[in-house]
């Protein structure tokens, strides 16, 4: 017998061998520690041809990335007991690490451009604050990192996967399509939602955890969250995609984009409402706001700007559609008076006093309620920051949120110089200023509610921002597509006229 195993073992190379001791380390596993670690240990191989597979597979292994970001924070998601930011940051780190493995075929060179060097000080800063210890109550790396790759390196790995990964005009197609299929089903989930009731996971979700946000008015009026985590962060999300998918269609010269783009756009224009998020709809009149500005046409401007006037004037002035519950809350943005935003200003107050002593803030690694009940900034832990720039300030402090103020900045403005004065592909600036809006849109929701750092919003929209530094290295192949496209079409259209005129005959 052991003759046999060591010819085996020659002909085939270390693998027998390996797995002789992978076999041998399982039941040893099995006989001290049980059951699950003799499993972990039998799962090494599968994971390994995972790898391989990944590999050989790297784009499945991207769209696989996009995918699981959208629906991960979804109430029917298969629960594993994992952290759901685990499933993207795996996968993000798998792709950074073929792409290094494959030097070769890699476009690292795209890397270096301003958002990366605003990512880098905000990373860089993020990894001082594991030596805040404002709190006095030691340091705590395991729980700063949990908040430091949420609030910062997922962004990081964003850029890096979607600099390498969205490398020509047709893998770009295919992401539009793949994120608009995605929006699309959002829409339809939370149309379903509100036409057929949820799911019971999802309607223990809202009579439990979310039963105070998201029923209302005396339990008349129910916020839906599709397959997000909660209705603020659907609502800006979804209104945020909005304006970038409206923006393509209008700017898109290719037919078949266009209706596709322009059905995802108004889809996800509707779906807005039954969140009852009413920043949402502030958000997407920032985004439309800032297109006007973009792009640099009296063409597009004049009749946008009308028609924005023309809707925050019905909302704003008139009672059109007051009888739509939906449309009642998403009007009561404009009134100064609403308890919601007041509440919200005492809460500031409150953290300023707080913070005049804590300019680095109380420390990432501090989460809800993490601070014990005699500490100075207990409050600081517990109180509702209601906001992403408000989590942020709490967290590191005046100087953090300016930091991280003038970062957004720089790396937004990067972004729309690249938009106004380095491409010359009309269509192709339409996608860039497609992307630039629905961060300017998430941004102004940053500000009302805690969704930038969010699932799906982080990778969507920062992972959008990294496109339109890609766009200027796809231009000219940009230029050669959408010919080749247009001349399909033409000649599409030409066969169906002659079709047409000899049907007449």
């Amino acid at each position: 017998m052991v003759t046999a195993f060591k010819t085996y073992a020659r002909d085939n190379g270390g693998r027998v061998s390996l797995l002789f001791l992978l076999f041998l380390l399982a039941l040893y596993e099995f006989i001290t520690a049980g059951f699950p670690a003799f499993a972990v240990v039998c799962l090494i191989p599968v994971l390994v041809l995972l790898v391989l597979a990944a590999f050989h597979f790297r784009m499945f292994t991207f769209w696989t990335l996009i995918v699981i970001n959208y629906f991960v924070q979804w109430k029917n998601f298969p629960s594993t007991g994992l952290p759901m930011s685990l499933y993207n940051e795996m996968l993000e780190i798998i792709l950074i690490a073929l792409a290094i493995i494959d030097v070769k075929e890699a476009k690292f060179e795209r890397l270096g451009n301003i958002m990366l060097f605003t990512l880098m000080i905000w990373c860089g800063f993020c990894t001082l604050q594991v030596l805040n210890d404002t709190c006095n109550i030691g340091l705590d790396i395991g729980a700063w990192y949990t908040g430091a790759r949420l609030m910062a390196f997922q962004i990081m790995y964003a850029f890096i996967v979607y600099t390498l990964y969205i490398t020509n005009p047709k893998i770009l197609i295919q992401y539009l399509f793949v994120w608009g299929g995605l929006a699309l089903f959002a829409s339809f989930w939370v149309w379903k939602q509100k036409n057929f009731g949820f799911t019971d996971l999802e309607n223990a979700w809202i009579q439990g955890r979310g039963r105070s946000t998201h029923i209302i008015q005396g339990g008349s009026l129910i916020r839906y969250f599709s397959i997000y985590s909660d209705a603020a962060n659907f609502g800006i999300g979804i209104a945020s995609t909005a304006v970038a998918f409206i923006i393509f269609a209008i700017t898109s010269k290719i037919n078949k984009y266009r209706i596709f783009f322009g059905i995802t756009g108004l889809a996800t224009a509707w779906a807005m409402f039954p969140s009852g998020t009413r920043t949402a709809m502030a958000c997407m009149m920032a985004g439309f706001m800032a297109y006007i500005f973009l792009s640099k046409s009296f063409k597009i401007a004049i009749p946008f700007t009308i028609a924005f006037v023309f809707f925050v004037f019905i909302l704003a002035f008139t009672k059109i559609g007051d009888g739509n519950q939906s449309i009642h809350r998403m009007r009561t943005a404009f009134d100064k008076n609403d308890a919601s935003a007041g509440a919200r200003s005492i809460n500031q107050e409150t953290m300023k006093k707080y913070l005049k002593d804590a300019p680095w803030g109380i420390g990432i690694a501090q989460g809800y309620g993490s601070v014990p009940a005699n500490n100075k900034y207990t409050l600081m832990s517990t109180i509702p920051a209601d906001s992403e720039y408000v989590y942020i300030w709490i967290r590191t402090g005046v100087i953090g949120i300016t930091l991280f103020l003038i970062l957004t900045a720089i790396m937004l403005i990067g972004a729309c110089w690249i938009v106004m004065f380095r491409l010359q592909s009309p269509s192709l600036r339409g996608i860039g200023a497609g992307f630039c809006c629905a961060f300017v849109a998430l941004q102004l929701g940053g500000y009302g509610n805690q969704v930038l750092m969010q699932f799906p919003n982080c990778l969507t929209f920062y992972g959008g921002l990294t496109i339109v530094y890609i766009l200027p290295y796809i231009e000219n192949e940009w230029i050669e597509y959408e010919k080749r496209q247009l001349a399909i079409q033409e000649e599409k259209k030409r066969l169906k006229l002659e079709k047409k005129r000899a049907s007449r005959v």
